[in-house]
């Protein structure tokens, strides 16, 4: 049975819940080994009166316990999600687990605590000295995202031939599929150039790595207001989106809380839910776990998959 190192996320926030009402589930799946102090899931676990299961695992981060304050940003608990999420990574790299799954942070908790990197995905980037590249999505549907957490005023500037064909050579030596629909930029992919340049050139990058790879792997570039359409979405399971909320509104839309994160083109394997800390029903016993499950069920299909790729 795979092992996987799970980060607490902000202990504020609705994480610790999704953490307690879904361990016995996660259990038959995969062995949790939950990178936190056993006395701080104790204390939780009598506020919001869910049973500790006597056979968790428990590795805490090298961080002092938290106090709670419920649906509040706090330094403490900035800090101790960020060393949490980085114990979960020392677990992966010692080959203690097999990979790992993340719980909601809250990114300005992070800077409180002097963390500095917006989230997740940059900072496996700087730890593992690649470019981390985050999926989202579910069974039904998966969105890449070639720029996440930047203005959108920088988009543009991002848009050149050698980083989107060093992203999208990436994207499919990590996923290995073959059906990508690729989203323009402009409105209607620029109207032949009426309405910005950069469509042509994720269309010539698009052209250019298909010729490298020797097949039509990627497609588009599409119009992004139409790219969701139910008739695409027959066509396409995979789609990447050249900014974030061009690709993720949709898909929350449609899949808000099946819906989950992965990170590719780094050494470990991470899985994530695709939500916040939901600060607003913390502790109030109302957060669904649907994500979470989706979320460690993914990352051991992922281990399966490479397993079988290798035999």
């Amino acid at each position: 049975m795979y092992k996987v190192g799970v980060s607490i996320g902000d202990v504020n926030g609705i994480a610790p819940e999704i953490l307690l009402k879904s361990h016995q589930i996660i259990k038959k799946f995969c062995t949790p080994i939950y990178c936190a102090h056993q006395e701080l899931l104790e204390k939780i676990s009598e506020i919001l009166k869910i049973p500790l299961a006597k056979d968790m695992i428990f590795i805490p981060p090298n961080a002092p316990i938290p106090m709670i304050h419920i649906g509040k940003i706090q330094e403490d608990s900035g800090f101790y999600s960020f060393k949490s999420f980085e114990k979960a990574c020392e677990l992966a790299e010692k080959n203690e687990a097999d990979f790992i799954t993340t719980l909601p942070i809250h990114k300005f908790a992070w800077k409180c605590a002097k963390i500095n990197f917006v989230g997740h995905t940059e900072y496996l980037s700087h730890r593992y000295k690649k470019e981390g590249i985050m999926m989202l999505g579910c069974e039904e549907m998966f969105v890449a995202l070639f720029s996440d957490h930047i203005p959108l005023k920088s988009v543009s500037n991002k848009i050149t031939k050698k980083n989107l064909l060093e992203f999208l050579k990436n994207f499919y030596h990590c996923t290995k599929e073959e059906n990508i629909a690729v989203l323009g930029l402009n409105p209607h992919c620029g109207d032949n150039g009426l309405i910005g340049n950069e469509d042509f050139i994720i269309k010539e990058s698009i052209d250019k790595i298909n010729k490298i790879l020797n097949k039509e792997i990627f497609k588009g570039p599409f119009p992004a207001d139409s790219a969701f359409s139910p008739p695409m979405r027959e066509k396409y399971k995979i789609f990447i989106a050249l900014y974030h909320d061009i690709g993720l509104a949709p898909l929350k839309a449609l899949h808000f809380y099946e819906s989950i994160n992965i990170t590719l083109n780094i050494p470990i394997l991470r899985t994530s839910v695709d939500h916040g800390v939901g600060f607003d029903i913390a502790y109030q016993n109302k957060a669904t776990t649907q994500s979470y499950i989706n979320a460690i069920l993914l990352g051991k299909k992922f281990k399966e998959k490479n397993e079988q790729s290798r035999l």
